[in-house]
């Protein structure tokens, strides 16, 4: 099977229309008022290797779902407001997942390059997953 396009390039169109921050740029942005992360990796991978500092945690799939008024999913706190910075594990996903929320109209939304990987190889914090109850 032939696709139109492969991964790479779904990525790199994606990142041609977003906002990238380094970690150090991202660290710096998270230490203002009104910006959350948004963590878009798979439960497992939260397990393993932990998550930025008062992330909020939502999958791939369900992030459209959380920040739509018209949404029965929708989640106030990602209204907005805030300022969002996704990562996921290596900036692929995030990259595709910020492109998509600036297609629907949300403004102030940007991504780490590199994804987790990057933010811990610069020494930066992560922390243990935390469940909702």
């Amino acid at each position: 099977m032939s696709l139109r396009k492969n991964h790479r390039q779904l990525i790199d169109e994606a990142t041609a229309k977003i906002t990238t921050l380094s970690p150090a740029e991202a660290r710096a942005r998270l230490a203002l008022p009104g910006v959350r992360t948004i963590d878009i990796r798979d439960p497992r991978e939260l397990d393993r290797d932990g998550q930025l500092p008062d992330a909020c945690h939502t999958t791939r799939g369900m992030l459209e779902f959380w920040i739509d008024p018209a949404s029965p999913y929708y989640m106030p706190e990602l209204g907005e407001e805030p300022e969002l910075i996704l990562y996921c594990q290596s900036g692929g996903r995030s990259a595709l997942a910020t492109a998509a929320l600036i297609d629907v109209g949300r403004a102030c939304v940007a991504h780490i390059a590199g994804g987790l990987t990057t933010w811990t190889g610069a020494g930066f914090p992560v922390e243990q997953r935390r469940r909702r109850t």
